[in-house]
């Protein structure tokens, strides 16, 4: 049950937020550092 859902809102994010995967990492605001953070920790838990 928990891996499907984070399943769906790794889809979620792949639809709705914003790619800053091709951006460096130490020139990111804030909010995009957070972004970031947050769709790493869903790719990694969708994964497991």
């Amino acid at each position: 049950m928990k891996k499907s859902i984070f399943r769906f809102l790794n889809k979620m994010n792949k639809a709705v937020l914003p790619k800053l995967s091709d951006k460096d990492p130490t020139k990111l605001t804030k909010v995009q550092k957070a972004i970031l953070a947050y769709r790493y920790f869903i790719l990694t838990n969708s994964l497991d």
